[in-house]
């Protein structure tokens, strides 16, 4: 992600802070008003597009990560089963699928009821997550959907690290 930014805080919404980081990381990004900031970010795999709301009422931020396909309706009964294995994998956040679409995201919120404050770090460590689980996980998902394998075959990929260089 690189190194931090500095920032002042400029008001209660987080979302200044986000925005604040993807023109700092000269990231693509449109600002939907005061609820919402899309951001395009690239990666190995895939191109994704990270959209932050932000709910007032409730003091909570969302960050939903879409994925550049889809699930057909044929797969999406294995593309579940290889979310609930994935989701085991995770600390924070998790993979969902959309069953009407098959639209594939990453999902994290952060509740900051109270009146509690995110800082910086927190909002590039809640960016880099969901770009770190979406690269990692790219291909379990590329191997159930496209290549027709089981959720099984796919969590043995995904999880399997190489050490070194060839």
């Amino acid at each position: 992600m690189g190194s931090p930014l500095q920032f002042e805080p400029i008001g209660d919404n987080p979302l200044d802070l986000i925005e604040h980081i993807a023109a700092g990381r000269q990231w693509a990004f449109e600002r939907g008003g005061d609820e919402e900031i899309v951001l395009m970010l690239p990666g190995q795999w895939a191109e994704y597009q990270l959209t932050l709301n932000w709910n007032e009422d409730i003091e909570s931020l969302h960050l939903a990560c879409m994925f550049d396909f889809k699930a057909p309706e044929a797969r999406r009964g294995e593309t579940g089963r290889l979310i609930l294995r994935l989701n085991e994998q995770l600390w924070l956040g998790n993979f969902d699928l959309w069953r009407d679409e098959g639209a594939l995201l990453f999902r994290y919120g952060a509740l900051l009821a109270g009146g509690a404050d995110i800082n910086i770090s927190q909002c590039e460590t809640m960016l880099q997550l969901a770009l770190e689980a979406c690269e990692r996980f790219y291909p379990a998902f590329q191997y159930v959907i496209w290549a027709g394998h089981s959720a099984e075959e796919a969590m043995e990929i995904s999880l399997f690290e190489t050490v070194g260089t060839a």
